[in-house]
């Protein structure tokens, strides 16, 4: 089930390229556009990562939709 997710958009807000966003979380250029894509879901621990640079609550950076929620 794919994780759907808001970091492209709270990329662009902060002004990081994929490739800086993975600097900072210990991620590759390539994770990150593969969990932008919906095609990987990150583990919890980046996850938490990610949403720690934005200074938001993991579940406003990720999430499922109404349909695929238990």
């Amino acid at each position: 089930m794919p994780l759907n997710n808001r970091l492209k958009e709270l990329r662009a807000a902060r002004g990081l390229n994929q490739q800086e966003l993975g600097s900072l979380v210990g991620a590759s250029r390539q994770t990150i556009s593969l969990i932008e894509r919906g095609d990987y879901n990150p583990s919890v621990t980046l996850a938490l990562r990610i949403a720690g640079v934005f200074g938001r609550p993991v579940e406003e950076v990720f999430y499922l939709t109404e349909e695929e929620s238990i």
